[in-house]
């Protein structure tokens, strides 16, 4: 039975429903690093929120972790490369409390326009400074949006109902879509320059830390409105208050700061800033909704190998997964072959989808290939990790696709540079098998055997023969056997599937044939 270690504070429908599916669930909120590096082995799956630091060292010590399963969206709390390394699969649930996050940023806005805390601790101290307060409408100004994502698109679509112009900063945001959400795709200096309202939702990475920095809020209009309830380390702190001290900034609402839990910032106290302590997810429908979906997806994963939602991996739905799962078999087998005989290491991988295959979501595809390749050299490598070895070690990938095959519905190839000789087996699904249908350039159709014994020779009378003969000899029973040729008299290969593997001077006395060019034995 899978064990899942909620290490987090998460609604008991998470715990009810990992054990509807059979999986043990451990709720340990509160756990300190030192004892969740002690006990994180134990488990298959880990379950957090934003309070556990999953860092490498815990990473290190999951011998036996397989997900790791953030109930929201941000995972600066997870060392995604040390994950992805292990062969670690990470998910998170982008769109459980999308909607929560969405309307707090619209109450955000609305609470600094109008200086709604303020006014309310004035009133309550028993003044009545009416024309202390003189907010701004919202009606008629310019949002700008940094990252328009599933959170921003909400914000756009509400901020519309407003009546509000919505602006938009994204280099992943196409045309078209612009126009489906009735938004103007600008760039970043335009945004800064033009926007009443500027508003941040974008995650936090290389690309996108301090985004707004002093240079950038330096640019923007008088008057201008900032929130922020994405996350902290998007914006130049210091330089906000600065400018809310100046006028510049007219008010600005941060749900998210750049250290928390927030006990202090420079931030607090600015004139006309609102705080709230990381709330934006916070609703009662919100956390029900990403402890549900968390606990599924993991759950699928671990009991089926369904993929969904995930930051370092093709997500793979259950309708995919069947149709995916023999091609995902022959790519790996694949790779596995060239991987085997490249016996002078790999500089180079190359994929060629033919046919109905290009139809599909490629990507998984494409990761159990460069599996099957980098395990005849590494023990310790899945289809998680794999690409990330495989770009680590600087090995190009080229991908190709062809939408039609000469012979079969769908064939793929896999090239591996060895040396200065390519190895490129290809293979098909043939009723419902994955099977081996050319060898060095050399058509047959042969399954892969759990142990294999390929050789390369010359097509002569007797070969077979002597081979045959070598094997009984050894009292090695050959299970499956096939041939392929280019022409009569030249070159052929044979694929023998054997019940044993063949001690090494079995091979050796193969290699001595005369005909032979090549002979090694292949583990499946």
């Amino acid at each position: 039975m899978p064990k899942v270690l909620i290490s987090d504070k998460l609604s008991p429908t998470a715990i009810e429903l990992f054990k509807a599916r059979g999986i043990e669930a451990d709720f340990r909120p509160g756990l300190e690093h030192d004892e969740l590096i002690e006990i994180i082995d134990g488990f298959d799956g880990l379950a957090v929120r934003s309070a556990t630091t999953v860092s490498a060292d815990v990473i290190e010590a999951a011998a036996n972790l397989k997900v790791i399963g953030r109930a929201g969206i941000g995972i600066d709390n997870i060392d995604l490369a040390a994950a992805t390394k292990k062969g670690i699969v990470i998910m998170n649930t982008p769109f459980g409390n999308s909607i929560t996050t969405a309307e707090h940023t619209i109450a955000m806005m609305f609470a600094a326009a109008r200086q709604i805390p303020a006014a309310d601790v004035s009133t309550q101290a028993g003044k009545w400074e009416k024309n202390r307060f003189l907010g701004v409408e919202l009606y008629g100004k310019t949002l700008g949006l940094i990252g328009c994502g599933t959170i921003g698109s909400i914000v756009a679509d509400r901020a519309r109902g407003l009546n509000m112009k919505v602006i938009v900063y994204d280099p992943f945001i196409t045309p078209e879509r612009a126009v489906a959400l009735g938004v103007e795709k600008v760039e970043l200096d335009a945004l800064l320059k033009r926007s009443d309202v500027i508003s941040l939702h974008a995650p936090l990475n290389d690309q996108t830390r301090n985004i707004l920095s002093a240079a950038n809020l330096a640019k923007t209009k008088s008057g201008v409105v900032v929130v922020n309830v994405a996350r902290g380390g998007l914006m130049d702190e210091t330089a906000l208050r600065e400018l809310l001290e100046s006028g510049h900034a007219a008010a600005a609402a941060c749900d998210v700061f750049s250290e928390e839990p927030a006990a202090d910032n420079v931030l607090f106290d600015a004139p006309n800033f609102i705080a709230t302590p990381h709330m934006g997810s916070s609703t009662a429908e919100a956390q029900e909704n990403v402890a549900r979906q968390i606990a599924e997806q993991m759950s699928d994963y671990l009991l089926t190998g369904s993929i969904t939602n995930a930051l370092n991996m093709p997500s793979i739905s259950a309708e995919e997964a069947p149709r995916l799962q023999p091609f995902v078999e022959l790519a790996e087998k694949l790779g596995s072959f060239a991987g085997q005989t490249a016996d002078d290491g790999v500089s180079a991988i190359e994929l060629e989808f033919e046919g109905q295959v290009t139809e599909l979501n490629t990507k998984p595809i494409e990761a159990a290939a460069i599996t099957g390749v980098l395990r005849s050299i590494l023990q310790d490598v899945n289809m998680v990790s794999a690409p990330a070895i495989l770009k680590e070690r600087g090995i190009p990938l080229v991908v190709s696709k062809t939408e039609t095959s000469p012979i079969y519905e769908s064939l793929i190839r896999v090239r591996v540079l060895t040396g200065k000789a390519w190895r490129r087996p290809a293979g098909a699904v043939l009723a419902g098998t994955p099977k081996i249908v050319e060898v060095r350039g050399i058509a047959l159709e042969a399954e892969f055997a759990p142990v294999t014994l390929f050789t390369y020779n010359a097509d002569v009378p007797g070969f077979i023969g002597a081979l045959g003969t070598i094997l009984g000899e050894a009292d090695i029973n050959i299970g499956t056997l096939h041939l392929g040729r280019k022409r009569a008299r030249k070159q052929a290969v044979a694929i023998v599937g054997v019940d044993e593997l063949p001690p090494h001077e079995i091979i050796s006395e193969i290699r001595s044939l005369p005909h032979v060019r090549y002979a090694k034995v292949l583990r499946f």
